[in-house]
């Protein structure tokens, strides 16, 4: 059992098999696609240098042979001048430095004509030695000439002298060996035709070349570099042969391997099957299932185990305790129990433990161990099945609380009829104390000896004492079950008259109260009585939280309009709620005084609900606490 995942994993892979077989050809065609761009471009760049190699050759090349040809020039017009100077004759002529000079570099023949176009010498002829000239006579090529003017009398020419040169010893003189074996150097004219040239034949189709014009110095001619170079073409490279050739045999081996995975995937077929119905098997399962080796560690969990706590099964194996699933707070425990199930003292009957789930929240179980043997006998670990019973918790945990609960209205219950009888009977005794009052102010107003403060505190202890009345009444009929007496009423004035109740318990706890309402405010609909109990309950309240709190001590009760309803707020500056809920506050029996009934909000509650408000209570934004009440606006006010 404990192999399962390693075996799904395994499965898994070989699923994907019969698309992995290509993967090493296509990746090998992209690589040679890849190369041949790369050679393609390189023949390109190799194509593009050659180019720019050729034109800079060829530009210095014919720089360097006009540069010559302009010094044979200079040398032709220096030995004009001395025949213009009559220094020189034509018997010497032949003889001259100049002359012989320029034969052995690579003159062909000088002409000295006259000025009527006769001849007036003539080298080489037979009276030169044949040691003192060399002949520049190149059968192959052809002969270019060079010539200056003779100046002559009144104005007309007086001859010319013309020096014939060998277009191919002066290629042979001027072009560098390196720039020899590196090209094919001609000569040509307009025609094609080769005038010099530093090679046998005429130009292959395959080569890469370039010409110059040689104007002004050689007129019609032009000087031609043809590269003896080759560049191959990019698919008849080697590179590209290899390419080729390994793509041939990795299709082979792919086709190969093809074969292979096609075997080795209908061999594990019937395997995968019978996993498949394995798992579904162990996933059905109600029950959760965990195996552990003999240190304690994870080596299977199925689907429901992993579900109980969140986790997927391969998360949870091999982790070694303390697991993520056991509760923070217990760690200790947890860890105390895994030791004694390790040492094979877990009951038999099984054990609660508490678990938490992934998301936070805890998970009652019920665990049964047992030993792991395997086909030797011999015990390789535990193995325990697992019961999620925290919804038998939930349901045990309802029945206690239904239970409390019909003890609470149970409470509530009597409580009301004690509130009712106490109603009823204060009611009397009230009324009583207000006929009393009657008379005795009736009795006393007839004599003007009387204190005027008397009759103002007899006055004042009727009002209290009507209005007691009142309030008994109107909490008489609000614990039968009567409908509030609604009217339209200012909430200010019923603010000021409940504070005004407590002017001397605010006395004497030293707290100061501050009404703030809204200017224009609306009516509301509300009965005033119990809206004003509402207020003092929520002061009195809040006095009694400020008594024990050093230095200043103060109170807001507020009022604004928020919609359809008027807001009231009572904000207070003492220690807050401490952390309690507003439903805990509302509960009924709940109180934070020592000798408090825990009835004052609850009723307070009941009492806005009735007029289709909310009490709510929270944290005040600068400390202290915030309790506050809505109550619908009057219809009137809002139309």
């Amino acid at each position: 059992m404990p192999p399962r995942p390693r075996l799904q994993l395994l499965g898994s892979r070989i699923a994907l098999m019969p698309s992995l077989w290509a993967w090493p050809l296509v990746l090998s065609v992209l690589l040679v696609a890849g190369v041949m761009v790369w050679l393609h471009a390189k023949e390109v760049a190799d194509r593009e240098a050659q180019r720019a190699d050729l034109i800079s050759d060829s530009l210095s090349l014919e720089a360097q042979i006009t540069s010559r040809l302009d010094d044979e020039t200079a040398k032709l017009r220096a030995l004009a001048n001395e025949i213009e100077a009559k220094s020189l004759s034509a018997d010497v002529f032949a003889r001259h430095a100049l002359v012989l000079d320029g034969l052995r570099r690579f003159w062909v023949s000088v002409t000295w004509l006259g000025d009527d176009g006769r001849i007036m010498a003539h080298v080489p002829e037979d009276t030169v030695p044949a040691h003192d000239v060399t002949r520049n006579i190149d059968e192959a090529s052809m002969a270019g000439h060079l010539s200056v003017s003779l100046s002559g009398k009144d104005d007309h020419p007086g001859g010319m002298l013309v020096a014939r040169y060998s277009a191919g010893a002066l290629l042979r003189q001027k072009v560098p060996w390196w720039l020899a074996s590196k090209y094919d150097i001609r000569l040509v004219d307009e025609s094609d035709e080769v005038i010099a040239s530093t090679v046998d034949g005429p130009r292959r189709p395959t080569q890469a070349w370039y010409r110059v014009s040689m104007t002004p110095s050689m007129p019609n001619a032009w000087l031609e570099l043809s590269s003896r170079e080759r560049i191959t073409p990019w698919w008849r490279t080697m590179p590209m042969a290899l390419m080729g050739g390994f793509v041939m045999l990795l299709g082979v081996a792919s086709f190969m391997l093809r074969k292979q995975m096609h075997s080795v995937s209908r061999a594990e077929e019937a395997w995968r099957t019978e996993a498949a119905w394995r798992s579904a098997m162990e996933d059905s399962l109600a029950v959760g299932i965990r195996a552990r080796d003999m240190q304690g560690r994870l080596v299977y969990v199925n689907k429901t185990m992993a579900d109980m706590v969140g986790y997927q099964p391969d998360e949870l194996i091999g982790l070694m305790p303390p697991m993520p699933y056991w509760v923070p707070q217990e760690l200790e425990q947890s860890m105390s129990r895994h030791l004694r199930n390790m040492a094979g003292q877990a009951p038999r009957e099984g054990y609660e433990s508490r678990w938490q789930h992934r998301d936070g929240s805890v998970v009652e179980v019920m665990v049964f161990e047992a030993p792991l043997v395997d086909a030797k006998g011999q015990q390789i670990g535990w193995m325990a099945s697992i019961l999620n019973i925290t919804e038998r918790k939930r349901m045990e945990e309802r029945e206690r609380k239904q239970l409390e609960t019909m003890a609470h209205h149970a409470r509530l219950t009597m409580l009301g009829e004690v509130a009712s009888t106490l109603a009823h009977e204060l009611n009397q005794p009230l009324s009583a104390i207000a006929s009393y009052n009657a008379g005795l102010l009736n009795a006393l107003g007839e004599r003007p000896d009387i204190d005027p403060q008397i009759i103002k505190a007899m006055q004042r202890m009727g009002e209290q004492a009507s209005h007691a009345g009142r309030i008994v009444k109107r909490i008489r009929e609000f614990l039968t079950r009567r409908e509030p007496q609604r009217e339209p009423c200012a909430i200010q004035g019923v603010i000021e008259s409940g504070v005004s109740l407590l002017k001397r318990d605010l006395s004497r706890h030293h707290v100061h109260v501050d009404i703030r309402c809204d200017a224009h405010l609306p009516k509301v609909v509300a009965d005033p009585v119990l809206i004003e109990q509402v207020v003092v309950n929520l002061v009195r309240n809040a006095c009694d939280a400020l008594s024990a709190q050093p230095g200043e001590r103060r109170i807001v009760v507020g009022a604004g309009q928020a919609g359809g309803f008027v807001r009231v707020t009572v904000t207070d500056n003492g220690p807050g709620l401490k952390g309690q809920s507003s439903q805990r506050l509302f509960a009924p029996f709940f109180s934070t005084k020592s000798d408090g009934m825990g009835m004052g909000l609850a009723i307070c509650r009941s009492i806005v609900e009735l007029h289709y408000g909310v009490l709510d209570a929270d944290e005040a934004p600068e400390g202290g606490a915030l309790f506050s009440f809505s109550l619908p606006v009057s219809q009137e006010e809002l139309t």
